[in-house]
C-alpha cells in the first residue's frame, strides 16, 4: 500500500481513469451526488426489528433510530421477499424525521445458490436495481445512496469496471444525485482498484476488522491507520464510510461493547461518517445500544 503523496505515473492513471469514469457514468451537465450526504453520517445497517409476520416493524425501527440520534438508515434487501416493499414504507416515515436512508443489496455470493434467498425482486440483475433505487430516490428525496455488500469479492466475477459503469450509468439518467457506495474491505482496496473503481465509485463502506495485520474483533488501534492508507490510495477527497461490527461475525466472533465505542471514537476523527452493523435490539443489546446513543448524541451537537 502506498502513503502519503502518490507517484507521478498513478496519479496519471487515476486523473485518466476519472475522465473515462466521468464520461460512462454523467456528463458536465449532469450534476453528481451532494457531497454532504456522504459526511457527517451516524447510521446503523440491517438488523431492523420486525412484526410477527417477518414485515419490518417500521414504527418501532424509527423510534430507535430518533432515540439514538442517528441521521441515516441502511436498509437491508435480502432476508425476506417482501423487503423491497418495506423498503418503500419505510421511506415516507424516515421522511418525516428527517432520516437519511440507503438501500443495500447482496451480490452474487450471498445469494442463492450459495445462500437461501436471492435480493428480490430483481436478483442479480444490478444495472434494474440501479433503475429502480434512482426511480424510488426520485420520489423519496431521503433516499441517498445505495450500496452492495462484500463488493470487492465479486469484482472479478460480476462486478467489472465495464459492468459498474452500465449500473451508474443506468441511474444517473434517471438521478445523477443518488450516490452508489459499495462496501469494500480494505485487502481489496489497492492500487489497481483505485485506478479501475474509484472513478466509478461515490464512496466505499469500509468494514473495519484490523485486516493490515489479522482479521480479528478485538483490536480498535488501527482505525485511524486504515483509514488514511485507504485514503492515500483512493485519494484525499474519495468519501469512506467507516462500519463497525456490533453485531457477531460468523468466523470472527463477538465484539465487545468497549471495542465498539473505540471503534466508533477513531471513526469519528478520521472517517466520512460512522455505520453501525447492525442495528442493536435496545433491550437484547442494550449496553451496544446505549454506547451508540451516547456517541451518536454527542457527534450530533
Amino acid at each position: 500500500m502506498h502513503k502519503g503523496i502518490l507517484p507521478g505515473w498513478f496519479t496519471m492513471i487515476v486523473f485518466g481513469g476519472l475522465i473515462v469514469g466521468r464520461a460512462l457514468c454523467s456528463t458536465p451537465e449532469i450534476p453528481a451526488p451532494e457531497p454532504s450526504n456522504l459526511h457527517g453520517i451516524r447510521a446503523t445497517y440491517c438488523g431492523a426489528p420486525r412484526r410477527a409476520d417477518r414485515r419490518v416493524d417500521v414504527e418501532k425501527l424509527l423510534a430507535e433510530l430518533v432515540e439514538l440520534r442517528a441521521n441515516t438508515y441502511s436498509f437491508c434487501i435480502h432476508a425476506e421477499a417482501t423487503d423491497w416493499d418495506d423498503l418503500k414504507r419505510f421511506l415516507p416515515a424516515a421522511q418525516t424525521k428527517g432520516i437519511q436512508v440507503w438501500a443495500s443489496i447482496v451480490p452474487p455470493s450471498e445469494s442463492y445458490p450459495k445462500t437461501k434467498f436471492f435480493a428480490e425482486p430483481f436478483r442479480l440483475d444490478y444495472v434494474r436495481w440501479a433503475e429502480e433505487f434512482a426511480k424510488l430516490s426520485l420520489k423519496y428525496s431521503n433516499l441517498v445512496a445505495w450500496s452492495i455488500d462484500d463488493f470487492t469479492r465479486n469484482l472479478k466475477t460480476t462486478f467489472t469496471p465495464g459492468y459498474v459503469a452500465r449500473m451508474q450509468a443506468a441511474a444517473r439518467r434517471i438521478n445523477p444525485r443518488l450516490a452508489f457506495v459499495p462496501c469494500c474491505y480494505f485487502p481489496g482496496v489497492n492500487v489497481s482498484f483505485a485506478a479501475n473503481y474509484a472513478p466509478l465509485l461515490d464512496g466505499i463502506l469500509f468494514p473495519y476488522r484490523a485486516e493490515s495485520v489479522k482479521a480479528n474483533l478485538k483490536d480498535p488501534s488501527l482505525v485511524e491507520e486504515e483509514i488514511k492508507r485507504l485514503k492515500s490510495i483512493l485519494g484525499a477527497d474519495f468519501s469512506i464510510v467507516l462500519d463497525i461490527y456490533a453485531t457477531a461475525h460468523s468466523r470472527l466472533g463477538a465484539s465487545t461493547s468497549e471495542y465498539v465505542d473505540a471503534v466508533m471514537q477513531q471513526g469519528k476523527r478520521t472517517a466520512d461518517g460512522v455505520m453501525i452493523y447492525c442495528h442493536q435490539d435496545p433491550n437484547a443489546e442494550a449496553a451496544k445500544f446505549s454506547i451508540i446513543k451516547h456517541n451518536f448524541t454527542a457527534w450530533a451537537h
